[in-house]
């Protein structure tokens, strides 16, 4: 809900285009730099357990921070040009079986929000996949270098904090993640 008396006075400045790349467009609205995603369905992030229940992790270097990472798979929408009508349903099926070699017989939507409202429009939304079935070796397409790490549910915390304390970077969505996959079938309100 938005309080007329708390949106800041230059919030419906004209938008500026600061830089435009081939990925990202950066944007200023009045003193507000921010970043702009040109694809425009946003960003999935896919919440899958295996058969086993093992939660299913990617890990991969990510140049802007300079560090390997620990994520859930995840990917964007209609980044391709052969995938520039799908949905996040669609774009989640492709990125869990690119990026982990499994594929789902079911898909769920579960929550969109901002990935980061101060710094992004990016929307990103979290899709269930359900009855995993390993159909490949995964480890992302021609550009990417994933591994992936299957870890059982009841430990995937304590081994994301183990993973942390030897230096690798810790998506906080995860955590949102986890706690989606821990309360399947609770319905967050739109």
């Amino acid at each position: 809900m938005n309080h007329p008396d708390r949106i800041p006075h230059d919030a419906s400045a004209p938008v500026e285009t600061l830089y435009v790349g081939k990925w990202l467009s950066l944007r200023k609205r009045g003193r507000w730099e921010y970043a702009e995603r040109n694809n425009p369905g946003g960003a999935v992030i896919i919440l899958a357990v295996t058969p086993e229940d093992k939660v299913l992790f990617v890990e991969q270097y990510r140049v802007s921070i300079l560090k390997n990472t620990i994520e859930m798979p995840a990917g964007l929408v209609g980044d391709l040009h052969e995938h520039g009508d799908e949905d996040a349903l669609l774009a989640a099926g492709r990125e869990l079986e690119e990026e982990t070699g499994y594929r789902c017989k079911r898909l769920e939507f579960v929550h969109e929000g901002p990935s980061s409202s101060g710094m992004s429009t990016e929307m990103i939304a979290f899709v269930r996949a359900w009855d995993l079935e390993k159909v490949g070796p995964g480890g992302g397409d021609e550009s990417e270098n994933i591994i992936v790490h299957e870890v059982p549910r009841t430990q995937a915390g304590q081994w994301l904090f183990a993973r942390a304390a030897e230096g690798y970077s810790i998506d906080p969505k995860l955590f949102a993640g986890l706690w989606f996959i821990e309360h399947a079938g609770l319905k967050i309100p739109s």
